[in-house]
């Protein structure tokens, strides 16, 4: 059987307040003549297929009218919801529209019941297991602690348990939106600290035969069988030399593997320059980079007069500005100085700098449990 590996849509999402409704359709354009050229046999999409709870219009009527077309090729799609995602509201007609080989899988009850399709060579399982909060499912599969590793590693039981009753040779894929122990991530994920640790192990998936996971950007490969297919598109600068692509995996009647990354379309570059404002306005050197999208950094002395203005006139898509002379003094400012740090060690700097005293081991874990009460408050208002 021949799958399509693809995730982190993020339909409706933005770069720097400029919509990337085009480019996403671009790209799903492209996914769909992937399936067309390469005889798909089924697609699988695992998870943030939006990039909010409740997504604009536009994104809707995408994902709509994709989900038509891959209906009329009669091409099965099997996808789970994200951290992004409104579990109920993606989930909504799941059963009525199961019919027309489109099979959503957003709830925990439903981590156990696969979509079963067949090739020549007999059944392949296909189970969904969307982003799990650990606070919100602790209870449903009866796990030790509210933590990532246990309640993934609870749902990862009822489906060994599931396959082991289904007939020999039954090959099997899970879906999971998860952050997995040895992948590497961007600046362009949602937090998943809730639950203390945010990864698991990649053993939590022992016993199936090909792992589609979602949430990391970046395309990459934890084992043979475990990979990420990462983002369509690059959703912060710090991707920008990230190839971005969708994993084609043959899965043959022994359960052997053979993947194939297929590159997908850049609508636009993505770079970083540097430089005086008079360098970047003049140098030629500096011509392949006008059509790109860009971060800039000046590095004159003082803050030039109207920068940003000037600088678009020749590079029209310049999204980010920064100024060396905020590094250089020492006083980085608050995005700076807060980027890639988890909910849990900015609220215990924070501490630290009001009161000037670093944080006993008992406040932090006072912390920690305040915020992963805030944060599944939060998720179960989503979730209804």
């Amino acid at each position: 059987m021949r799958l399509l590996h693809t995730s982190d849509w993020h339909l409706g999402r933005q770069l720097h307040r400029v919509p990337l409704i085009d480019e996403q359709r671009t790209f799903l354009r492209f996914l769909l003549d992937t399936v067309r050229e390469h005889h798909v046999d089924a697609v699988t999409v695992a998870g943030d297929v939006f990039d909010r709870a409740i997504p604009p219009l536009d994104a809707i009527d995408l994902f709509d009218r994709t989900l038509e077309e891959l209906a009329s090729l009669e091409v099965p799609l099997v996808m789970i919801s994200g951290n992004h995602d409104s579990p109920r509201r993606l989930g909504v007609n799941a059963r009525l529209i199961e019919r027309a080989g489109i099979h959503l899988r957003t709830q925990v009850h439903d981590c156990a019941r696969p979509a079963v399709l067949h090739d020549a060579h007999g059944p392949v399982a296909f189970y969904g297991l969307p982003y799990l909060e650990p606070g919100l499912v602790q209870e449903h599969f009866g796990a030790r602690r509210p933590s990532h590793q246990d309640v993934l590693g609870a749902a990862m039981d009822q489906v060994r348990a599931d396959l082991a009753g289904r007939a020999p040779g039954t090959r099997s894929v899970v879906l999971a939106h998860a952050f997995v122990t040895g992948g590497e991530a961007s600046d362009s994920e949602r937090d998943i600290t809730a639950g203390g640790v945010p990864s698991v192990a990649a053993s939590v998936f022992d016993g199936v035969d090909y792992v589609a996971l979602g949430h990391l950007h970046r395309c990459q490969q934890i084992t043979e069988r475990i990979r990420y297919s990462g983002s369509p598109l690059a959703y912060s600068f710090s991707e920008a030399d990230h190839p971005k692509a969708m994993w084609l995996i043959d899965l043959d009647a022994r359960a052997r593997i053979t993947a194939e990354k297929v590159l997908c379309p850049v609508p636009r570059l993505m770079r970083r320059l540097s430089g005086t404002l008079d360098a970047l306005l003049t140098e030629p050197e500096h011509t392949p980079y006008e059509d790109c999208w860009l971060h800039i950094t000046l590095t004159d002395p003082g803050r030039p007069h109207l920068a940003m203005e000037r600088l678009r006139r020749r590079f029209p898509h310049t999204l980010r500005l920064s100024f060396t002379e905020d590094h250089d003094s020492g006083d980085a400012s608050y995005r700076t100085r807060v980027n890639g740090r988890g909910d849990h060690d900015i609220t215990v700097g924070f501490l630290h700098h009001v009161t000037g005293i670093p944080a006993t081991a008992e406040e932090q874990d006072l912390l920690r449990e305040g915020l992963e009460h805030v944060r599944t408050e939060a998720a179960a208002r989503e979730a209804n």
